[in-house]
């Protein structure tokens, strides 16, 4: 009889094991190709690298200040996710890298990030580094031809980035992820 009952134990304990982990909602891109460190300048003019992040994790988003939807639709809904965790989200950077640091200068990117949070970090860089980092993270981000009045728009790639506490890139999430969607897939991320 005992052995019974401890074969039963055995073989729960096994099956819990065999439990699979909670799938993220956005796109699990473990193991891609995408990532990898960067040299950009934050709004306050000191040089980043992805290193200076190690330990948190990094919602990477690239657009620009005069964008009229994307980039304030997703910095506001990560604004959002911030109230929403709480003191969980200490461990969570937002970085916005300028897709168009000719009009994003310093002053610029901090006054619009940080309308949006007082914790998000605003990147940009030009030539070479910006080029790299946009080939790291395949985006997309070109100017268009400027009006009669020198306006013009960036098309951008939308989707952000999560990279998880080392570095790798994670998630790829999409615009209008939504604000359950992102709490759930950063708690997941910060579990690990």
């Amino acid at each position: 009889m005992m052995w019974r009952w401890l074969w039963m134990v055995v073989l729960l304990l096994g099956l819990q094991g065999c439990k699979q982990p909670e799938p993220f909602v956005a796109t699990d891109i473990t193991g891609s190709a995408i990532g990898g460190d960067f040299s950009l300048v934050d709004f306050n003019g000191k040089a980043r690298k992805l290193a200076d992040f190690k330990g948190k994790l990094v919602v990477l988003f690239f657009g620009y200040t005069h964008c009229p939807d994307v980039c304030p639709v997703t910095l506001g809904e990560l604004a959002t996710v911030r109230k929403r965790m709480g003191e969980d989200f200490r461990d969570v950077q937002v970085l916005f890298v300028s897709a168009d640091p000719a009009r994003d200068t310093a002053a610029v990117l901090r006054q619009y990030v940080t309308y949006f949070s007082p914790d998000f970090l605003g990147l940009r860089a030009e030539g070479a580094a910006l080029a790299q980092f946009k080939a790291n993270y395949k985006l997309v981000g070109e100017a268009q031809k400027p009006d009669a009045n020198g306006n013009y728009a960036v098309d951008h790639s939308a989707a952000s980035f999560v990279l998880d506490r080392q570095g790798r890139a994670r998630l790829m999430v999409p615009l209008g992820h939504g604000t359950e969607n992102w709490v759930h897939d950063l708690k997941l991320l910060l579990a690990e």
